[in-house]
């Protein structure tokens, strides 16, 4: 296809997270001269913000996303529908690309334009309903995070060929997270002095993330490293009331703890998560499951090493005792060990962190995952 190529990117989830911040690296990394990037969005919020910052269009259409019961013939009725067929006319989208909980909507308003639809599976709990599986199947072209969240969506057997599902790492912008940064300005915003070791995590609040095992840990290694500092960023960026529920009780916990009212940092949601790992000497993921772990890669773009539980995407994107270690879900003493090595030798940081920045580097650039998912893009235009 000749020409500036129209895409219109469909996101439902307005707030931060890793998938959004995945999309904007995305966009950030394409030719300017190839691709013409807009948005759609249900409602303004953080997301809406960056993408107005980078003078890109955008486009606000309230709608309700799917959850993972839709039926495909019920959701490919509602007035939106028709609304985002005018959308997709009006602005001459020529491809489409959009996440799990637009989809249902925004596919059949652009198979009715036969105007080519793609989407990406970011979570690892999305498993099709047997009514479902033809409506993704119809899809000729859609990616998957990582491998652990790609075999959980098709089933055993697979129901659909993973060709049709190829996996692409989310890429890390390496210039933005990288070594060197000044960790001392967040450490002195916080009055940790530059000679305490510090352990950091970065995950929005939801029970599925671990920051009560965080706390556990965080304990655990105080027990033997009073000196220790924790920082937590993140917030319960998508206005869940069952998030917004778990963050309470872990920050009230945390204030009401003598061990960790002074030592224990919650940050909220940070513009500047660079700066946090600036800051850490380790970084931790203490996740019961991650479809990715990005925090985990930024972590080691900025040659911080990193302790993760080893459930679902951080086994694909960590080697283990190489650019970081890999632990068991739900085991504190499992993350504290590791954690308690680190932070007692500085060599090892070093080393380790040294690995991971040339790990990220070689395999999960920004622009290596741009340009697979150009490929992408070419392959759906040119069947269309």
């Amino acid at each position: 296809m000749t020409g500036m190529i129209r895409i219109l990117f469909a996101s439902w989830y307005t707030g931060l997270g890793g998938g959004e911040t995945d999309l904007l690296t995305l966009v950030e990394s394409l030719d300017k001269d190839r691709f013409s990037p807009h948005l759609l969005l249900p409602a303004e919020g953080q997301l809406s913000k960056r993408w107005r910052s980078a003078g890109l269009p955008l486009h606000i259409l309230p709608y309700r996303g799917a959850s993972t019961f839709f039926i495909p013939a019920i959701w490919a009725r509602f007035p939106v529908v028709r609304q985002m067929m005018e959308l997709l006319r009006r602005e001459q989208i020529d491809l489409v690309k959009s996440d799990y909980h637009t989809l249902p909507l925004i596919a059949p308003a652009a198979q009715r334009l036969e105007i080519p639809v793609t989407w990406t599976l970011h979570g690892w709990w999305f498993k099709p309903k047997p009514w479902q599986k033809a409506f993704f199947q119809r899809i000729p072209k859609a990616t998957a995070i990582a491998t652990a969240a790609r075999e959980s969506f098709l089933g055993d057997p697979p129901f659909m060929p993973g060709r049709q599902m190829p996996v692409i790492y989310a890429g890390v912008d390496t210039g933005r997270f990288r070594p060197a940064l000044d960790g001392l300005a967040l450490r002195r915003e916080l009055g940790i002095g530059a000679e305490a070791t510090v352990v950091a995590m970065v995950a929005r609040f939801q029970p599925v993330k671990g920051h009560h095992t965080f706390q556990t840990l965080a304990k655990r290694v105080l027990a033997e490293r009073p000196d220790t500092q924790f920082i937590v960023a993140g917030d319960d960026v998508f206005g869940v009331a069952g998030d917004a529920r778990y963050r309470d009780r872990i920050l009230a916990n945390a204030r009401s703890d003598t061990y960790l009212r002074d030592r224990l940092h919650y940050l909220g949601f940070r513009d500047d998560v660079e700066a946090v790992y600036a800051a850490a000497d380790v970084f931790v993921c203490p996740s019961e499951f991650e479809s990715y772990g990005l925090a985990n890669l930024e972590a080691m773009a900025c040659a911080v090493p990193v302790v993760s539980t080893g459930r679902g995407g951080p086994s694909e994107t960590i080697v283990d005792g190489v650019t970081g270690f890999l632990v068991d879900v739900d085991d504190p003493e499992a993350l504290a060990t590791p954690v308690l090595r680190l932070l007692a030798d500085e060599g090892l940081r070093k080393t380790m962190g040294a690995a991971g920045r040339e790990h990220v580097e070689r395999n999960f650039s920004a622009a290596a995952g741009a340009a697979a998912h150009c490929k992408i893009f070419d392959e759906l235009l040119e069947l269309n």
